[in-house]
C-alpha cells in the first residue's frame, strides 16, 4: 500500500513539474512572439543590427538550429541506406529534432530579413551565382523531405485511428524513406557545406575566406546533430526511467561523435596554423589583432570553442572508461552541441566586428572594430525560438510514438 502511495504521489509531483515546464515555456513563445510583432510592425531599427553588422544573434540561431538538426540526414541515411538496424531507434527522433531545428532556422531568418513577406523571391528570381540561393533551394527542400518523413509519425497517433486514407498514404509514404533518406542526405551535405561558403568565398574578409570552412561546417553539423539527438534521447530516457537506446547502441554513437569532434579539431588547428602560424597574411594578422584588441575572440576561441567544446568532450567521449559514466557522457554531448553554436558565433562575428579596409567611411585602421551586442527585443525572440523547439519536442515525446523500443 505505501508503495503504490509513493508511486501515484511521485506521478503527481512528476506531472505537477511537467505542467510548469510546459506554463514556462510557453510564456517564452508568447514573449517571443510579441518581440516579433514589434519587429514587423517597427522594423529592425529596434536590433542592434547595422550595415556593418547585419548578421548576429538570429543568424547565429539559424545556422546552429540548421547544424543541430544534421542528425536527422545522418540516422536516416545509417539506417535506411546503409541498412545499420540497431541505430533505428533514433532515426525518429532524429527527424523529429531535425524537423524542429529546420523551422527554428526559418523563423529566425524570417525576423532576420525584415521583410518576410518576401521570402519566396529566391524561388521566382534565380541568382544561380549566389551560394545563398543555393541554400535557400536546399533549405526549402530539405525542410519539405523532413515533413513527409514525419507525417507517418503523426499518423500513427490514436487521434488518426479512422482516417483509413491518411494511414495508407502515411505507409505509402513509409515505404519512400530510403528514397527520403538519399535526397535528404545529398540536400543536408550541400547545403551544410554551402553554409561554410557563404563565409567561405569571401575574399574581401580575409579572416573568412579559406577553402576548409564548409569542410568544417559539415563535420561540426554532424558531431553536433548527432550529438544533441542522443543527448535528448538519454534526458527523455531518465525522466521516464526507462531505457530507450541500447548502452552498446549509445555509447557507440558517442565514440562516433568523439572521432568526428577530433577530426574536425585537427581541420580547425591546421587551419589556424597554415593562416597565423607558418604563414603571415596581412589581412587575417590585421584582423586578429584587432579582434583581440577589442573584442573577447581569443576566449571565446581557444577556451571556449577549441578547449573546453573541443578537446574536453572529444577526450570524454574517446575514453571508454569516462564514456560508461552516463553523466559525463551526457556532459560530453552537451558541451559537443555548444562548442557548435559558439563556433556559428565566432565565425559570423569575426568577419562582421572588424571592417575591411577598403569599406566605404573606413580609412585604414580608423574603424578598430565596430561593436555589437543583442538588444532585448532580439534575445527575447531567439529564447521564444528555443522555447517552440523545447515545448514541441516535449509534447511529442509525450503524445506522439517518436520512440517506439525500450531497452
Amino acid at each position: 500500500m505505501g508503495t503504490l502511495n509513493e508511486l501515484t504521489n511521485g506521478a503527481k509531483r512528476m506531472n505537477k513539474a511537467l505542467m510548469g515546464w510546459l506554463a514556462l515555456l510557453s510564456v517564452m513563445v508568447l514573449g517571443g512572439l510579441i518581440a516579433a510583432l514589434q519587429i514587423l510592425l517597427r522594423g529592425l531599427y529596434q536590433t542592434n543590427l547595422s550595415d556593418q553588422v547585419p548578421w548576429g544573434l538570429w543568424i547565429t540561431h539559424d545556422l546552429s538550429a540548421i547544424a543541430l538538426g544534421a542528425g536527422a540526414f545522418t540516422f536516416s541515411a545509417a539506417v535506411y541506406l546503409f541498412r545499420i538496424e540497431r541505430l533505428e531507434p533514433l532515426a525518429r527522433p532524429a527527424v523529429f529534432v531535425g524537423f524542429l531545428g529546420y523551422t527554428s532556422a526559418m523563423f529566425a531568418l524570417a525576423m532576420d530579413i525584415g521583410r518576410p513577406d518576401r521570402f519566396w523571391h529566391p524561388l521566382v528570381y534565380w541568382n544561380v551565382h549566389s551560394v545563398l540561393w543555393e541554400i535557400t533551394w536546399c533549405v526549402i527542400l530539405y525542410s519539405t523531405v523532413l515533413m513527409l518523413e514525419f507525417i507517418p509519425i503523426i499518423a500513427e497517433t490514436r487521434w488518426f485511428d479512422g482516417w483509413n486514407r491518411l494511414r495508407r498514404f502515411s505507409h505509402n509514404l513509409h515505404k519512400a524513406t530510403p528514397f527520403f533518406a538519399l535526397v535528404g542526405m545529398i540536400l543536408s551535405l550541400l547545403h551544410q557545406s554551402s553554409l561554410g561558403a557563404t563565409y567561405g568565398v569571401l575574399t574581401g574578409r580575409a579572416i573568412w575566406f579559406k577553402p576548409s570552412m564548409p569542410i568544417m561546417f559539415i563535420l561540426s553539423a554532424i558531431a553536433g546533430g548527432l550529438a544533441l539527438t542522443l543527448l535528448a534521447t538519454m534526458v527523455t530516457g531518465k525522466l521516464r526511467h526507462r531505457r530507450l537506446v541500447s548502452v552498446d547502441v549509445q555509447r557507440e554513437i558517442a565514440r562516433f561523435v568523439g572521432y568526428v569532434t577530433v577530426g574536425y579539431l585537427y581541420i580547425k588547428l591546421w587551419d589556424w596554423a597554415a593562416t597565423t602560424y607558418y604563414s603571415s597574411s596581412p589581412g587575417i594578422a590585421d584582423a586578429l589583432a584587432r579582434l583581440q584588441a577589442t573584442t573577447p575572440y581569443t576566449l571565446t576561441f581557444w577556451w571556449w570553442e577549441i578547449l573546453l567544446a573541443g578537446v574536453i568532450p572529444a577526450v570524454i567521449l574517446l575514453y571508454p572508461r569516462w564514456r560508461r559514466n552516463e553523466q559525463a557522457l551526457m556532459a560530453a554531448l552537451g558541451l559537443v552541441v555548444m562548442g557548435v553554436i559558439i563556433n556559428r558565433w565566432n565565425v559570423t562575428l569575426s568577419g562582421l566586428v572588424v571592417p575591411p579596409e577598403w569599406s566605404p567611411g573606413v580609412i585604414g585602421a580608423a574603424g578598430v572594430a565596430v561593436s555589437y551586442s543583442p538588444t532585448m527585443i532580439e534575445v527575447a525572440i531567439s529564447l521564444g525560438i528555443l522555447a517552440y523547439s523545447l515545448l514541441f519536442f516535449t509534447l511529442g515525446v509525450r503524445y506522439l510514438p517518436i520512440y517506439r523500443e525500450h531497452f
